[in-house]
């Protein structure tokens, strides 16, 4: 059974395995590095959870960390969907839905209108999740990635 965990600022051990273990296991889906966040220390991970505002879960399956998602306020009614990842061990148990239905839950609760987030290019798997759960391409593009060349896609949902 999975089950979902907010983590607070003294998770910050739980936070930093699950976010190693994505950075390692899908580094095509995110924009930052492994490296980037391998060397990072307690202060470093603590900060993160401590963000205002900011909403992180965590999926648990027989109480290993199999996902995480991240919720974070945005303008204009609008909250950022990021750092959705689920292990290849519990994809197809619909952990994704439920981490993005809980960021979704998040973001009602904030008053938001409107649940964003950016997909990079050629992550199929991740825009096709995505659309399961209601949310549609804008055909805007977002930041330019490191390669000099690509950019983000932008997806949005409506939440009413």
């Amino acid at each position: 059974m999975v089950q979902l965990r907010v983590l607070t600022t003294s998770d910050w051990p739980l936070w930093r395995a699950v976010r190693l273990a994505a950075l390692s296991e899908a580094p095509h889906a995110f924009k930052a590095g492994l490296a980037e966040w391998h060397n990072g220390g307690e202060a470093r991970w603590r900060e993160r959870l401590a963000m205002p505002d900011a909403y992180c879960v965590v999926a648990l399956l027989d109480g290993e960390a199999v996902g995480v998602a991240a919720g974070l306020p945005g303008d204009g009614g609008a909250c950022e969907l990021r750092s959705v990842w689920v292990s290849p061990q519990a994809r197809g148990r619909s952990v994704g839905n439920q981490l993005i239905a809980a960021v979704e839950g998040w973001a009602r609760q904030r008053g938001a209108t409107t649940l964003k987030l950016a997909v990079l290019p050629g992550n199929e798997p991740a825009a096709a999740l995505y659309r399961r759960n209601g949310f549609v391409d804008t055909g805007e593009f977002g930041d330019l990635l490191s390669d000099g060349v690509s950019r983000e896609r932008l997806m949005v949902k409506a939440l009413r």
